[in-house]
């Protein structure tokens, strides 16, 4: 496996991996094989790579957004804003310490979809859009919080926490809308990619 779980992810189309990192701001930068991109990118900063024919990837798990994940308000403005250097693209989040599940696509400018749910705490922080086919088949990001009433009952709630994403929702969406790169074998990619830090960050912060 190359990446994907634990780790938050963009896809680009119509960008190289020099154009992504430069959208991203990324400073301190080294080319690197895919594998130990992939690696470095858990502990610290930004891997930026093209894996695959068509779609560039920049994975960070703790980096990516410069301090800004889906549940936070400057969320969206920051995807629309990196939109407008790279054209469309599409944001992946995932972590099931905290049930962090997250996805999001801009489209000619427009941020067309984004949904954002937080098991540990039951919110979802981001609804915008409606959902995509994929979404529709999986049965997931279809209800928010303002479904939830307090006279439901034992069977309603299930059914409401039965339609809440899991990690696994979030790799197959990412596969109908581009590529999920927990597919992706390490020995298939042979083009080396580029490993930087965003603005503010500094080589040594790991996790």
């Amino acid at each position: 496996m190359s990446f994907g779980f634990k780790t938050s992810w963009l896809a680009v189309r119509d960008a190289g991996p020099e154009e992504v990192a430069d959208a991203l701001g990324l400073r301190h930068r080294q080319s690197v094989d895919w594998e130990t991109g992939s690696e470095l990118a858990y502990r610290q900063g930004v891997f930026v790579a093209r894996p695959v024919p068509g779609w560039t990837l920049a994975h960070g798990r703790i980096h990516l957004t410069h301090g800004t994940d889906a549940t936070q308000p400057d969320f969206a403005a920051w995807l629309r804003t990196t939109a407008t250097r790279l054209g469309d693209l599409q944001y992946f989040g995932t972590d099931r310490v905290v049930d962090y599940h997250a996805w999001a696509k801009v489209e000619s400018g427009a941020l067309t979809r984004a949904y954002c749910y937080i098991g540990m705490t039951g919110d979802i922080p981001l609804r915008l859009g409606e959902p995509t086919a994929v979404e529709k088949e999986l049965g997931v990001g279809l209800v928010g919080r303002e479904e939830v009433r307090e006279d439901w009952t034992d069977a309603e709630w299930d059914a409401w926490h039965d339609a809440m994403p899991t990690e696994q929702d979030v790799m197959r969406i990412a596969a109908d809308w581009s590529v999920c790169p927990a597919m992706i074998r390490d020995e298939s990619v042979t083009t080396p990619g580029i490993h930087g830090f965003p603005p503010g960050v500094e080589p040594g912060r790991t996790v």
